[in-house]
């Protein structure tokens, strides 16, 4: 991802930690098209690599390694049916596929290095439309030019609204807006960025959830972050085109269904689109289908976007959440999931991008971390 090195490590008793990173270094000097959404299409698993090598024909385009952010220009016209940046954007997808990845970015330089067995491997992933995640720098115009960008594709960009003050709860996604008022203009001015053109936004990861926890947002301070996630929705919505789910959770963050309902409708979900659910995390999609009905029944019937970047082989268990080995893609963003009440799969972690420096040596947060993005890709079904 572009930006926004986020991660999670702090659990209600019971449940194992879990990771929510992606970083905002350099996003702006990547700004001709770093951009992400999520695709269609009902088949699960990656899509092969002969139909990856086809999406890109066999060219690449922006600069950079993939270890960071990375910058470069999209070269438009790539390949038959391609989008502005560059990629095509596969027959049955939904969602916007972005030439300016970390994933893709990579493919081109492993391309370059005549490496063209991992490349074909890699593109499992850069292929798969992913989310563009806005924090503090440049979102306005980030979510302009991407979803720009998406609509003369003729699809649909996804982003993540991550700017909440106190975010994190100072670990290592700390950061976030100033104080309310600096939310308020940088949620309004992401939404005039978002015009009339479709986006679907998935909205602060963990802010509701944190303050349930042991976070610490209690009293004024929780009172503060429902009005202002409430707020967001509500600007949000005054877009004609734009889907807003609020981040509720995953299935290991062991919650009373009522308790986090409660906190949800404080936070304007009734005037939202849905909520998501196991944003950065591993727990499979039968488990967090199931999770998301629970909450769902007590909401009244929301409906609800499960993050399956990573939830092909399930969560490792236990406190294994930073970067677990053996995890592999899930199931390919798409908007028709078969299941009452789920309106999507989407990449909402970007795979292949770190948890966070787990102490083996691992990339900060956000970062792109190629073995691992091999892994995920090579274990995939």
């Amino acid at each position: 991802m572009h930006g926004l090195g986020r991660t999670r490590t702090f659990r209600w008793a019971g449940a194992p930690r879990w990771a929510v990173g992606a970083a905002l270094a350099g996003v702006l000097v990547a700004l001709s098209g770093c951009g992400g959404a999520d695709g269609g299409g009902k088949s699960p698993g990656p899509v092969s690599s002969a139909a990856a090598t086809a999406a890109v024909g066999g060219s690449g385009s922006g600069t950079g390694t993939g270890t960071g952010s990375g910058s470069g220009n999209g070269s438009d016209g790539a390949s038959p049916g391609a989008g502005p940046g560059g990629l095509a954007q596969l027959p049955g997808q939904t969602f916007y596929v972005s030439d300016q990845t970390n994933a893709a970015r990579q493919v081109t330089a492993l391309r370059g290095q005549g490496r063209t067995a991992e490349a074909d491997t890699l593109l499992r992933i850069a292929a798969q439309p992913s989310s563009q995640w806005l924090g503090e720098q440049g979102a306005k115009q980030i979510a302009e030019q991407v979803s720009r960008r998406a609509a003369e594709a003729g699809r649909t960009a996804v982003f993540v609204a991550y700017d909440i003050p106190h975010r994190d709860c100072g670990q290592y996604s700390a950061g976030g807006a100033s104080d309310a008022a600096a939310y308020r203009a940088w949620i309004t001015d992401v939404a005039q960025a978002l015009g009339d053109r479709k986006a679907w936004v998935v909205l602060e990861p963990d802010a509701v959830a944190h303050t349930l926890d042991t976070c610490g947002i209690k009293g004024d301070l929780a009172a503060e972050r429902y009005g202002l996630l409430a707020f967001a929705v509500q600007e949000l919505k005054k877009r004609p085109n734009v889907r807003v789910y609020l981040d509720a959770g995953n299935p290991g963050w062991s919650q009373d269904p009522e308790e986090l309902a409660a906190a949800l409708r404080k936070a304007g979900i009734a005037a939202a689109d849905g909520f998501a659910v196991n944003v950065a995390n591993f727990y499979d999609t039968d488990r967090n289908a199931a999770y998301g009905a629970r909450l769902s029944a007590a909401l009244g019937g929301k409906r609800f976007v499960i993050d399956t970047s990573r939830s092909g082989n399930g969560a490792l268990g236990g406190d294994s959440w930073c970067n677990p080995p053996g995890r592999a893609l899930g199931e390919r963003p798409t908007a028709e999931t078969g299941r009452p009440g789920v309106d999507a799969y989407l990449w909402i972690k970007n795979p292949g991008e770190s948890d966070g420096d787990c102490g083996r040596g691992e990339p900060r947060a956000g970062e792109f971390w190629l073995p691992y993005a091999l892994g995920l890709a090579q274990a995939a079904r």
